[in-house]
C-alpha cells in the first residue's frame, strides 16, 4: 500500500524524495516522511496526514542538505496514523531509518526480544523493530546491505524495506519479499521506489527486483544479491511512457483525466494484436498453443474493480470458446481448496501487478500444476514476473484510486485472451475475430463519442448529491456493470450503494424500492437479447411503480424504454458482449461528479490506496 523513494546521487536528495512521494501519495496518504543524509549524521522529518502537512513542516524546520535519502507515504496497518507511526523509524541511537511497506508477521515477538535487550521503541509499527535490528547487525558488520540480509533473514510476513544508515553515508540499501520495489537506473545516480512514476522525471531505466532479494544504490551503481548473499539475476526494461503522463494536465482530478484518457488507453491496448495473416496474435502469451487447446477449464482471480472485468470476461470466453469459466475473488480463492490441474488455465487481472490477494491465489494455482496468465498494466511488477504469460494493458499510468481506464483496458484484454482461445481451438473462424477486434478498435471511437454527452449527467448527480442509497440494476454483462458503478459511488461518494441482478428483484431487493430512490437501470440491447431486454423493461416498470426515479443507460434507438425512464442516458449501440466498454463510463463520471458535488476528495478516498500489497 504505502509509497517508497530512496535516491543517492548529486542533487538535493530531498527534492527528488518529496516530488517522488507526491508521485506515490495515491498509494497511501495517513503519513508521511523523509529521512537525509548530510553533515555526518541523519536528519529526519515526518507528519501524520497527507504529504502537505510533512511540507509545510519542512518549510518552518528545513533539513540540512544531503544527496542521499529516503522517504514514505504511508497507509496505515500496524498503529494508527500518528507522528509517532509515520515513516522513516530510526533506531534509539538515531543513526539508521528504514521506511517500510507490508506487515512483518513476528513483530511481536522480535519486539520482545528486543526490549529485554534494552531497545526503547516508541511507535506501534512493526517497522520499527527493523531500524533497532539493523543497527544491531551493522555494529557487528559495519556493512549496511550484509546486515539488512541478515535482518531479513528474521522476518516473516510480506515487506518492502528500504534503509539508510550515518555511518554509510554514501548507500541506501533495499529488499523485497512479496512486495513491490523498483531500480530507477540513472547516470551518477539512482532510484528506489514502489513504483517508476516515483522517479520518471529523472528516467525511464529500470531494474526488475525479484523475489527475497537485497539492492545495494551508490552513484556508481546497483548491486543485487538474495537473502543469502549471493549475486541475482536482474532484469533491465524501459518505462514506455514519460513525466507528463502522470501528470494532471489541466484537470481538477486525475480521475477526470483518466476518464478522457480511455480511448486511446482502449486504443493502445489493442495495437499490434493482428498480424499479417490477419491472425490475432498476442506477443506476451508464452503458453504454447498445445496447451491452451487442452485446457478445460479456465478460472480468472482478482479482486475490486478487475473482479467484475473478470465477471464479464467470463461471458465472451464461455460464449466464444464454449470452455466452462469460473470468477473467484483472489482473496477467497485458496482457502476454499479449488479444484485444479494441469488443464486449467487461471487469469490473474490486476492493474498494478502487486494485488497481494491476487498474488497469493496465483501462486497456490501454479503449486498446484495450472498455467497462469496475467492481465496486469505495470510492467516488471510481480504478478507478471511470476505467471506463465501476461497480457498488458498498455492504459499508463493510473493515478486515481478508484479504477477507470484500467478497467476499460481489462476488459479489452480479456476480450482478445477469449479469442485468442477461439482460434487456437477453433471456436472462432478468422473473419469472425477480425470483424470483433474491428468493433473493439471502433468502441474506442464510441467511448469518445460518450464523454462528448455528459453534462446531463453530471447535471444529474449533483441533483442527487444529497440522497443516501443509489441502487443499480443490470442483465447479462450489464449486472457486473452495475456492480461496477455501485463500487464506484461506494468509494468516492462513501454512500450506500448496492448492485443487483434485475432477475433477483422480486428475490429480495425489491423490498428496498422506496418513493424517490434513485435507480440506475444498465438495459441490454434489444438486438441478439430481445427477451433479456423485455425482462428488464419489466422490471423497470416494477420500481417504478413502487415510486423509484429510474436512471436508464439505454443503446441509441432503443425507443420501448423511453417511457419508463426519469432520466434517459443514451450510449452508442455495440454488440451486447460489448457494451460494458460504453455503459461503464457514464457511471464512472456520474460517480466523480457526486462525490465532487459532495466536497470529498475524489483521487483519495478515504481509507482507500491504490495498490492493496497486504493480505
Amino acid at each position: 500500500m504505502c509509497g517508497i523513494v530512496g535516491y543517492v546521487g548529486g542533487q538535493s536528495a530531498l527534492d527528488v524524495v518529496v516530488a517522488g512521494l507526491k508521485r506515490l501519495e495515491y498509494r497511501g496518504y495517513d503519513s508521511a516522511g523523509v529521512a537525509v543524509l548530510a553533515d555526518g549524521g541523519l536528519a529526519a522529518a515526518k507528519k501524520s496526514g497527507k504529504l502537505v502537512h510533512l511540507e509545510k513542516e519542512l518549510a518552518e524546520r528545513p533539513l540540512a542538505a544531503g544527496s542521499v535519502g529516503i522517504g514514505h507515504t504511508r497507509w496505515a496497518t500496524h498503529g494508527g496514523p500518528t507522528d509517532a507511526n509515520a515513516h522513516p523509524h530510526l533506531d534509539n541511537a538515531g543513526r539508521v531509518a528504514v521506511v517500510h511497506n507490508g506487515i512483518i508477521e513476528n513483530f511481536a515477538a522480535l519486539r520482545e526480544e528486543l526490549a529485554e535487550r534494552g531497545h526503547e521503541l516508541l511507535s506501534e509499527t512493526d517497522t520499527e523493530v527493523v531500524a533497532h535490528l539493523l543497527a544491531e547487525e551493522f555494529s557487528s558488520v559495519g556493512d549496511l546491505a550484509e546486515a539488512m540480509r541478515l535482518v531479513c533473514r528474521r522476518l516473516d510476513g510480506a515487506f518492502t524495506l528500504v534503509a539508510v544508515h550515518a555511518d554509510q553515508p554514501d548507500v541506501v540499501v533495499g529488499a523485497r519479499r512479496n512486495s513491490p520495489l523498483v531500480v530507477g537506473v540513472g547516470e551518477g545516480e539512482n532510484f528506489l521506489a514502489s513504483d517508476v512514476s516515483a522517479f520518471i522525471a529523472h528516467t525511464r531505466s529500470a531494474i526488475e527486483l525479484g523475489q527475497d532479494q537485497v539492492v545495494e544504490l551508490t552513484r556508481e551503481g546497483v548491486v543485487v544479491t538474495d537473502f543469502e548473499g549471493a549475486p541475482a539475476d536482474v532484469r533491465a526494461f524501459h518505462v514506455d511512457w514519460d513525466a507528463s503522463a502522470a501528470e494532471k494536465g489541466g484537470y481538477d482530478h486525475f480521475m477526470l483525466k483518466e476518464i478522457v484518457e480511455q480511448p486511446k488507453a482502449v486504443a493502445d491496448t489493442l495495437l499490434g494484436r493482428i498480424d499479417a495473416s490477419g491472425r490475432l496474435t498476442l506477443d506476451e502469451v508464452r503458453i504454447p498453443d498445445a496447451v491452451l487447446r487442452e485446457a478445460d477449464k479456465v478460472v480468472i482471480v482478482a479482486c475490486g474493480t478487475a473482479f467484475h472485468a473478470g465477471l464479464i470476461a467470463k461471458y465472451a470466453i464461455e460464449h466464444w470458446t464454449r470452455i466452462p469459466c469460473e470468477v473467484e475473488l483472489a482473496s477467497e480463492f485458496r482457502y476454499r481448496d479449488p479444484i485444479l490441474g494441469q488443464r486449467t488455465l487461471v487469469v490473474a487481472i490486476s492493474q498494478s501487478g502487486e494485488t497481494m490477494d491476487t498474488l497469493m491465489a496465483l501462486r497456490h494455482a501454479r503449486e498446484q500444476g495450472a498455467k497462469v496468465l496475467a492481465v496486469c498494466n505495470t510492467n516488471g511488477s510481480t504478478i507478471p514476473r511470476e505467471s506463465d504469460a501476461v497480457l498488458y494493458t498498455h492504459a499508463g499510468p493510473e493515478v486515481a484510486v478508484a479504477s477507470t481506464k484500467a478497467f476499460l483496458t481489462q476488459l479489452v484484454a480479456c476480450y482478445l485472451l477469449a479469442l485468442y482461445l477461439g482460434q487456437v481451438r477453433g471456436t472462432k473462424w478468422g473473419d469472425e475475430i477480425r470483424a470483433v477486434v474491428r468493433e473493439l478498435a471502433r468502441s474506442g471511437e464510441e467511448v469518445e463519442r460518450v464523454l462528448e454527452t455528459m453534462e446531463p449527467v453530471r447535471a444529474l448527480a449533483r441533483s442527487l448529491a444529497h440522497k443516501d442509497t443509489i441502487l443499480f440494476l443490470g442483465r447479462h454483462v450489464g449486472y457486473p456493470v452495475a456492480l461496477e458503478g455501485a463500487l464506484k459511488l461506494k468509494e468516492l461518494a462513501y454512500m450506500h450503494a448496492e448492485g443487483f441482478a434485475a432477475g433477483e428483484l422480486k428475490h429480495g431487493p425489491i423490498a428496498l424500492i422506496e418513493e424517490d430512490l434513485p435507480v440506475v437501470v444498465v438495459v441490454p440491447s434489444p438486438k441478439g437479447r430481445s427477451v433479456l431486454h423485455d425482462k428488464i423493461v419489466s422490471n423497470i416498470q416494477e420500481i417504478r411503480a413502487r415510486g423509484a426515479r429510474t436512471i436508464v443507460i439505454a443503446e441509441e434507438g432503443d425507443d420501448a424504454v423511453v417511457p419508463f425512464a426519469d432520466h434517459l442516458v443514451r450510449v452508442p449501440a455495440t454488440p451486447t458482449l460489448l457494451q460494458p466498454l460504453v455503459s461503464t463510463v457514464p457511471l464512472q463520471v456520474f460517480a466523480c461528479e457526486l462525490a465532487t458535488a459532495r466536497g470529498n476528495e475524489v483521487d483519495q478516498p478515504r481509507n482507500l490506496a491504490k495498490s492493496v500489497t497486504v493480505e
